[in-house]
């Protein structure tokens, strides 16, 4: 009986011990392939949803700079001419040329700016760094169909 006993045992601890380093339940429930779309499907808000920048306004161009901060962090500056970062409307109203920008890092949303400065943590090298300019409703502001955006690629340390 006892070998019996020790072999369910190591069988119960070998199991739970494969399914935590496998990543454990959170990461079963909520992992998938990400092969088929992308990333910013996740952050509840579609891409294609934008919305019309003023016509009595002149759209911005968005042009990001990156600078190193410690270790693979980066200082992320966006720069959007005509455009006010509104954080405390957050949610609110559309308010014209205001509101705030989503970050993506490599197709996967990372956060919200809610100024010109963003720090970005852990940036792998030669990542795809995204923004886009958004609404108070999260929509993204856009002109002529295309969202109001820029990207640029992080440094490869090879530069």
């Amino acid at each position: 009986m006892r070998p019996l006993a020790l072999f369910l045992i190591g069988i119960v601890f070998g199991v739970a011990g494969g399914f935590l380093l496998a990543g454990g339940a959170q990461d079963m429930a909520t992992s998938h392939d990400h092969m088929g779309h992308s990333d910013t499907a996740h952050d509840g808000h579609d891409l294609s949803a934008l919305t019309e920048w003023p016509d009595d306004t002149t759209a911005p161009e968005v042009t990001l700079r990156l600078r190193p901060d410690m270790g693979s962090d980066m200082n992320l500056h966006i720069i959007a001419d005509g455009f006010r970062f509104a954080p405390e409307e957050i949610n609110g109203p559309v308010t014209p040329a205001a509101g705030h920008a989503h970050v993506y890092v490599n197709g996967t949303k990372v956060g919200r700016a809610y100024g010109p400065y963003y720090l970005l943590s852990d940036v792998p090298q030669g990542a795809l760094i995204r923004v886009t300019l958004n609404a108070n409703d999260h929509t993204n502001w856009g002109l002529n169909g295309q969202p109001l955006a820029g990207e640029t690629i992080a440094p490869t340390g090879e530069e």
